[in-house]
Order: C-alpha cells, then sequence, then structure tokens
C-alpha cells in the first residue's frame, strides 16, 4: 500500500459491533463473515469506519492505549475479511435485515404452547416407562429381529431422518433469531452426516445462542420420547412388542447412544460449543488438551507446553474443564464396555455360531452378508488413511519458500 494512501480516508462495508467479554465481534451481517477482536482492535476499527485516515486512527489508538500499530498491515486485514471495500467500491448504508424464510416456523417450534406439549410428552415417556419396565432403554432392543445385516441397514439408514430433524432443530432455533442457517451435508471420513451452519450467531448477544446450540439435544429427547411412546401402542395385551414396536425401541436407543455422545467433553460436541460460549472461550479445546499433557508431564518431569500461548480466559477456565474432559475419556470407556463391547460379541458370537452348523441357509447368508459389509468398512478406512498419510508425506516433501 502507498505511503499516501495512509492520508486518505478508507471506506468500510456496514459492520456490526458486539462487546462479548472482554473482547468484541466484528463482523458484515450482510455476508456473514465475523471476527473476535480485542477491545483495543475494534476500537481501530471503529476509527476507520468513522471516517479518520489511516494515519489519523493509528495516531488516536498510540494515543488511547499507548501502543503503536502497524496500520499498513491492519488494512490489509481488513480487506482479507472482507470489511474493507475497494477504491471506487459503494458501500450502501445497512439496510434493514431481510426477512428469514422459515423464520415463523422457528418461533412456532420453540413457542411456550410448544414447550408445554414437549413436556407433556416427555413426562408421559417417563410415566409410561415406569409403568412397562420393558420400555426402558436396554442394549437388546437394538436386536429387533434375528438378521444382523438387516439391523446393522436398518439402524444405519434410520438415523438419517433422526439425525435430519437434530439439525433440522438447530437451524429453526437460528431462523428464529433472523439467522440465514443452513442445513447441509458434509462428511466424517467415509460416513456422510448433516451439518448446520449458523455463522451468524457469533453476532447474536450470548444469551441468546443458548437455545440454537442446545435444540439439537431436545429433538433427541423428543425424538426418544416419541418412539417409546409408539413402541408403547403397539403393545399386545400380553405385552408383547410386535416388529414396529421393537424397530421403534432399536431407533429410540440408538438416538439415545447419540445423546450420550454429546457429554464425551474431549470432543468438540454441542455441550463443548456451549461451554465455551457460556464462558467466553476461544479454543478451550486447545487448551485443556494442553494442561491434561502438562499434567502427564509432569509426573513423567518432562518438558511442559507453555500455557502463555493459550488465550487467558481459555488458560482460566482449562484448570477445572480439563478434569471434565477426562471424564469425558471415562465416560466413552465405560460406555464401550457396557454397550459397545457386549453388542459387539452378541453380532460375533451370533456369525460364529451360525457358521458352526447352528443356523439356518438365511442364517448363514445373513452372517456372510454382515462380515462381507463390515469388511469392506474396515478396508474402505484403512485405504483412506493410507491415502491420508501418503497425501501428508508427499506435502511434507515439496520445498518451502521463505521470504
Amino acid at each position: 500500500m502507498p505511503e499516501t494512501d495512509l492520508d486518505q480516508p478508507r471506506a468500510l462495508h456496514p459492520l456490526v459491533f458486539l462487546p462479548d467479554g472482554e473482547d468484541v465481534v466484528v463482523g458484515r451481517a450482510d455476508i456473514d463473515e465475523y471476527v473476535v477482536l480485542p477491545a483495543d482492535g475494534a476500537a481501530l476499527v471503529r476509527h476507520l469506519a468513522d471516517g479518520l485516515t489511516p494515519r489519523q486512527a493509528a495516531d488516536r489508538y498510540a494515543e488511547e492505549f499507548g501502543e503503536t500499530v502497524d496500520i499498513a498491515d491492519f488494512l490489509s486485514t481488513l480487506a482479507e475479511l472482507g470489511f474493507l471495500a475497494a477504491p471506487g467500491e459503494s458501500t450502501p448504508p445497512p439496510a434493514a435485515p431481510a426477512p428469514v424464510r422459515w423464520q415463523w416456523l422457528g418461533r412456532a417450534v420453540f413457542s411456550l404452547p410448544a414447550w408445554l406439549c414437549y413436556a407433556a410428552v416427555l413426562a408421559a415417556c417417563v410415566i409410561e416407562m415406569v409403568r412397562v419396565p420393558e420400555l426402558a432403554p436396554r442394549n437388546h432392543h437394538l436386536f429387533f429381529t434375528g438378521y444382523f445385516t438387516v439391523i446393522e441397514l436398518t439402524l444405519f439408514l434410520g438415523q438419517f431422518p433422526l439425525l435430519l430433524i437434530h439439525e433440522g432443530f438447530h437451524t429453526l432455533a437460528g431462523r428464529r433469531l433472523g439467522l440465514r442457517s443452513r442445513l447441509g451435508i458434509g462428511h466424517r471420513m467415509m460416513y456422510l452426516v448433516l451439518e448446520t451452519s449458523m455463522d451468524g450467531l457469533v453476532a447474536v448477544p450470548r444469551r441468546k445462542r443458548y437455545l440454537p446450540i442446545l435444540a439439537g439435544m431436545v429433538a433427541d429427547v423428543l425424538v426418544i420420547a416419541v418412539l417409546t411412546l409408539a413402541a408403547d401402542a403397539t403393545r399386545s395385551p400380553g405385552g408383547a412388542f410386535p416388529l414396529v414396536g421393537r424397530l421403534c425401541l432399536a431407533l429410540a436407543y440408538a438416538t439415545l447412544l447419540r445423546l450420550v455422545w454429546q457429554f464425551f467433553l474431549h470432543l468438540r460436541t454441542d455441550l463443548y460449543v456451549l461451554a465455551t460460549t457460556l464462558l467466553g472461550c476461544v479454543d478451550l479445546h486447545t487448551a485443556a488438551r494442553g494442561t491434561l499433557r502438562n499434567a502427564t508431564r509432569r509426573w513423567t518431569r518432562r518438558p511442559a507446553e507453555d500455557p502463555e500461548l493459550w488465550h487467558p480466559t481459555d488458560r482460566k477456565v482449562a484448570r477445572w474443564y480439563a478434569w471434565l474432559m477426562a471424564g469425558g475419556y471415562t465416560l466413552t470407556a465405560v460406555s464401550f464396555v457396557l454397550v459397545v463391547l457386549p453388542v459387539g460379541l452378541t453380532f460375533v458370537l451370533g456369525v460364529l455360531r451360525r457358521y458352526n452348523g447352528h443356523g439356518s441357509a438365511a442364517g448363514l447368508i445373513d452372517s456372510t452378508v454382515l462380515v462381507v459389509l463390515n469388511a469392506a468398512q474396515l478396508i474402505a478406512v484403512g485405504w483412506l488413511a493410507h491415502r491420508n498419510r501418503r497425501r501428508a508425506s508427499t506435502a511434507g516433501a515439496k520445498p518451502v519458500s521463505v521470504g
């Protein structure tokens, strides 16, 4: 940037400024582009937005905070973020927010009458579980049929509409606030997943962010309750459940497992996002993991990581959150022992029993298809891991340019 440019005001697009603890969220609502700045950085942006020249803004910054700033580099950063208007580009005044599609539905789904209905459904589910103990979640609910392949494919495919409900609640909770929340399809390794994007959530007052974050878990609880009540409605006078009822219980139990997964605090789950929002953290995950590693390194007398590299708020919270993260690891291990291991052993022992001559021809075909499907999955995971390692080694072999 030529030196003379520092003496000419630079036009900025209409920006929003939202204090968030010790920091300030600054961004463009029209393109959902936001950044969290310290208070002094946000003040510098305000000076530029108020029409001061870059040099005048830098001088004002030095007067207010007693430090100098590389204003040319700061302008380059604003340009990369899309905040700085290009020369000759018009910057119209902020327009009234455009109406968001389905905002009315979001308000209806999270209205007081809706919450009363949700509470009634959940209460009915709990009462029925107490009255009919067989409705309470159990591992054997997953085995709604004797065909293992049908179980695996049904639970896999059956989760997609339930995931759609989970992410749909996230989306509607965002739309309720006027956010252009979007529901899209992504992937985790070889699995397709549904994802909700709510970029504008950072520009909403903190107390209004909690519902959009927790809305998916609310949906999971309602799905479990509705499926359980549906299974109860199919129960025969003798207490037996037909295939439809057993399928409902299986999907309800699978949804419960996904809900429990949210408490694995060593992962970036909805509850992790809630914690970082509630406590005003920036990258709590990195700080908490580093705190745990440092605790281990002190025991083994190895050099510890420098906590000064973490955001001050993250560093403070990580002192106690790290132990909640350790609890997440413990919960994962308990879930493996109580659910994954017994269910997996049931599949394995059932397949071996059929191959040992204790199954029908249909059972042998079912077991063979199950083995092929799982083998194909393991091969695909191994191939992806091998491909990623090759790409990483190739990238590491490339020459590095330094300036």
